[in-house]
């Protein structure tokens, strides 16, 4: 087998050729990447469906172009012949796939098609997993999910685990979001003027949408919902409704009602309580 390597490194032509063919390959590859990136901004920016069905399609696509080229390489060495013909037979591909790769690997595969087909997140959709890793989808391929966390930092989970898991996907047939604004009051201040004052400002704030029906609006339903939420130790904890048309609306929406409230709770009177401590000190005989 060394004598067979040492004659193709001898030989020029040969040795040659089989650079050519992989260069050749990786040119086909980058003109297929440049194709692809070109054609979804031109044509499929919004379409986000689209946009991961054909990214999907394109990571098998530059799959089958290495496939192919390896295997012209090695159909070209002439005691390796036999090994290119079954990788270019159609259920040869099959089988080297399955010889040379892992489980895992496979797996991997085979879920980020599920992913694709069944769609529980696609690009561009927000979700949480194991109620610390959130994000945005940035990319599905062969391999694995890209989520971009808010921090700007990517977190790459295998296809296989990943669809394993239960996730919170805030994108899921609805982009909806509603939002908690829970906030504490003294007991000695007035809860009806607190939830006029949190109301008022919910309403008015421009990212604020009203979800009600027409016969909720005809029966006299508030647009916000304000509610008790308990008595605690040294507040009265007050909890709104507040709803948004997307997840980085409500999340905006939310800090500045907050700063809101606070202002006008300074100006009507209205305390946000903090914890107190009485000491109490004994005096030495």
């Amino acid at each position: 087998m060394a004598e067979k390597w040492n004659e193709i490194l001898s030989d020029g032509v040969l040795l040659l050729t089989i650079i050519a063919i992989l260069l050749l390959t990786i040119i086909i590859q980058k003109l297929v990447k440049r194709a692809f990136d070109k054609f979804m901004a031109s044509s499929y920016k919004d379409k986000i469906d689209d946009q991961t069905n054909l990214r999907f399609l394109y990571y098998t696509l530059v799959g089958l172009i290495y496939i192919t080229g390896i295997s012209f390489a090695i159909w070209n060495v002439p005691f390796m012949r036999h090994i290119a013909n079954s990788m270019l037979a159609g259920a040869g591909i099959l089988a080297i796939v399955i010889g040379f790769a892992s489980q895992q690997a496979l797996g991997n595969i085979i879920s980020g098609l599920f992913i694709v087909m069944f769609k529980p997140y696609k690009i561009n959709d927000r979700i949480s997993i194991r109620d610390s890793l959130r994000g945005v989808v940035e990319d599905i391929n062969l391999r694995h999910t890209v989520i971009r966390n808010f921090e700007n930092q990517r977190i790459i989970i295998p296809n296989s685990v990943i669809s394993n898991e239960v996730l919170i996907n805030s994108n899921f047939a609805d982009d909806k979001m509603c939002k908690f604004i829970d906030i504490g009051i003294s007991y000695g201040s007035d809860i009806d003027l607190a939830r006029k004052i949190i109301a008022e400002e919910v309403e008015k704030h421009p990212l604020n949408i009203d979800v009600r029906k027409p016969e909720d609006i005809e029966n006299g339903t508030p647009r916000v919902t304000i509610r008790v939420m308990a008595l605690a130790d040294s507040s009265v904890n007050l909890r709104a409704w507040a709803w948004a048309p997307t997840p980085p609306d409500g999340f905006a929406m939310e800090c500045d009602i907050r700063e809101s409230v606070k202002k006008r709770f300074d100006k009507e009177g209205i305390v946000i309580p903090f914890p107190q401590r009485t000491l109490s000190y004994l005096e030495k005989n």
